[in-house]
């Protein structure tokens, strides 16, 4: 794909996310990517994520840089031109024929096949208005890939699902053998399923806290929390299924070790601590546990019975784990290429959840709201905020854990991609 050149625009939907691995796989593949992100994607991902993977301005209007160019050089350059995800809102336009920003300027003046990723939700993608553009798009010759069944924005399921990056970029190439002096067309339909043993994540090596740490009082009681390590638990196995070589650290926790995954039990805080810092030169660290803040300076040594009175517990602080990481990477200790902290809040969760991201020097911050429905410990679903610290936010509506470990995790890759884009296939020592 070397000395072609790709035009990407991302739209307004929740799929935006995605986005940037699409981008990432196409420049790893040698191509020439522009961006162009439309004011409903710059939501969802914002133009340094885009402009640090490819090394080219991200383009958003019509006027950016006139004096350089016209409004439709872009469209003129392509040898493909791809929407990925394509709104129901960008089909209209773009079947209607509209140029009312960059984007549809670029979609009505290209000679380049088309591609594009349709999502939304499963209403939106059956309407009739919504069938007739596409067959309209479809008539012209543009291709439609997908949408797939699956998860959708506020925990439905059902058709609407944007394909995933590996299934868009093999339709994109297969675009490239299209005729670029047809107009538009030639592009058929494709169902493109991405290769179920593919592992990119192969030598990489991650590693995931899991669980809630509990700190002795005496030989029969503790103080602890509520954790059940589920999270953890799907961001391990999301990981291992990528290839990776992974060590999970896991405290207070039941639930089984997933397949391919290396367990690491410990108790308290400070066992934690140890195990995950001598393992802290990974390609990425999860701290998805929920660690004791205190543990009691005093234990006793046989159990406190009430015979003897009401015990007075005086508490110290543990070590703090994902300060220690942030801070001893940023001191050239060494750590992980990317860090990645959890916190669970009940007030004002993003405010605090931006606050403990710069405090623990972290890369990302994934922000629990425990007041939220559905949300939390003890349940199968998650919804969750990802903070950057680029500035840039991930919205996780409610969904399954399993889903949100898949979203972090791509979320993750975008950033491994631009600090690290060669893995080693060695394995982990040891293993």
């Amino acid at each position: 794909m070397r000395n072609r050149r790709i035009v990407i625009g991302v739209t307004g939907g929740i799929a935006a996310y995605k986005a940037p691995l699409v981008v990432r796989r196409l420049v790893a593949a040698g191509a020439d990517v522009d961006v162009v992100l439309t004011r409903g994607g710059a939501r969802f991902v914002g133009a340094a994520t885009f402009e640090g993977l490819t090394g080219r301005a991200v383009r958003s209007e019509v006027w950016d840089a006139v004096e350089e160019e016209t409004h439709v050089a872009l469209a003129r350059h392509a040898d493909v031109v791809a929407v990925y995800p394509a709104t129901a809102h960008t089909m209209a336009r773009a079947a209607s024929g509209l140029a009312d920003d960059l984007l549809t300027t670029t979609l009505l003046a290209t000679t380049a096949p088309v591609v594009m990723a349709p999502a939304m939700h499963t209403e939106m993608w059956e309407h009739p208005a919504t069938r007739a553009n596409a067959a309209v798009l479809r008539e012209r010759g543009v291709a439609l890939v997908g949408p797939a069944e699956g998860a959708l924005m506020g925990g439905d399921v059902g058709a609407g699902r944007a394909v995933e990056p590996d299934a868009f970029v093999a339709a994109v190439v297969a675009a490239l053998g299209q005729d670029r002096e047809t107009p538009v067309g030639g592009v058929p339909d494709l169902e493109v399923v991405a290769d179920p043993d593919e592992q990119p994540w192969a030598g990489r090596r991650v590693v995931v806290t899991a669980g809630g740490t509990r700190e002795p009082i005496d030989p029969v009681r503790w103080l602890g929390n509520r954790s059940t390590g589920r999270m953890g638990i799907a961001i391990a196995a999301a990981a291992a299924r990528r290839g990776a070589d992974v060590d999970l650290v896991i405290a207070g926790s039941e639930l089984p070790t997933p397949p391919g995954v290396t367990r690491v039990e410990v108790t308290t805080a400070s066992e934690m601590h140890e195990q995950v810092l001598a393992r802290a030169d990974a390609d990425v660290v999860v701290k998805a546990a929920a660690v004791a803040d205190f543990r009691p300076a005093d234990v006793a040594q046989r159990k406190l019975k009430k015979a003897d009175g009401t015990p007075t517990l005086s508490l110290v602080p543990n070590p703090d784990i994902l300060a220690d990481l942030g801070r001893r990477r940023a001191e050239g200790g060494g750590g992980p290429t990317v860090l990645v902290g959890f916190a669970a809040e009940t007030d004002d969760p993003v405010a605090n959840g931006r606050d403990k991201l710069a405090r623990k020097q972290a890369d990302l911050l994934v922000v629990n709201d425990l007041t939220a429905t559905g949300a939390g410990f003890g349940h199968d679903t998650n919804e969750v905020v990802i903070l950057a610290a680029d500035g840039s936010r991930t919205d996780v509506a409610l969904t399954s854990k399993d889903e949100v470990a898949d979203r972090l995790l791509d979320v993750v890759d975008v950033r491994l991609a631009a600090a690290d884009p060669a893995p080693s296939r060695e394995p982990a020592p040891g293993r």
